[in-house]
């Protein structure tokens, strides 16, 4: 298997230094460049093929958010935002501009590589505390989201996966069993051509199916 191409985008020599040598001696993966700002990380991602790129957000010449939003409309590589900020305007625009991931620079090195994994395989993923602050700040369905595809049940699901419920508190929520839950949700996923529930609820908040 070829291993997932990676670049690292942070104005901080320690942390590039840092998650390229946490990269290097796993054959999975291969660090192809690294980049202090998002217009170099650009002109390093135009002349060399990257999967996935772990970018910053407060840099300088160009942030991380602007930065994220041309990697998406000129398909460059699949963003994972990786920061220390998790101000809720900063996750709603990089989620927004394309992002595909959204992590805080608190985890352990085998948890980056999965998380690397997973979006590099087509899964929306993001930080469990920064989903749920994503949730609480309130953000209502966006317009983008068309409700009138789905029936009452189907909206009572989707609004209850956003909230954060599992599937176990869906069906008890709703009084119905959570096989039942766990079908609604498959069904709806089909639908919407999405593999995961976080992917769904990401799409319900900002009207964006957080996947390529």
């Amino acid at each position: 298997m070829e291993p997932i191409k990676v670049l690292i985008v942070d104005d901080s020599d320690f942390v590039r230094d840092g998650m390229k040598i946490i990269l290097d001696i796993d054959d999975d993966f291969e660090v192809v460049g690294c980049a202090s700002n998002g217009q170099e990380a650009l002109q390093i991602a135009r002349k060399t093929a990257c999967d996935v790129v772990l970018m910053d957000i407060q840099m300088p010449v160009m942030d991380g958010i602007e930065a994220t939003r041309v990697f998406n409309e000129e398909g460059l590589g699949k963003v994972m935002i990786l920061t220390t900020f998790d101000d809720d305007v900063l996750v709603e625009d990089a989620i927004k501009n394309g992002a595909k991931g959204y992590f805080i620079k608190n985890h352990k090195p085998e948890d980056l590589k999965q998380m690397i994994k997973s979006i590099h395989q087509g899964a929306g993923v993001m930080d469990e505390k920064i989903f749920d602050k994503f949730v609480d700040a309130g953000i209502r369905p966006d317009s983008n989201f068309d409700k009138g595809k789905y029936t009452a049940r189907e909206i009572e699901i989707i609004e209850a996966v956003a909230s954060g419920l599992s599937n176990k508190e869906i069906a008890e929520k709703l009084f119905i069993s959570e096989g039942t839950v766990k079908n609604y949700i498959s069904s709806i996923l089909l639908k919407e051509n999405l593999s995961h529930r976080t992917q769904l609820a990401v799409y319900y908040l900002t009207g964006r199916k957080n996947q390529i």
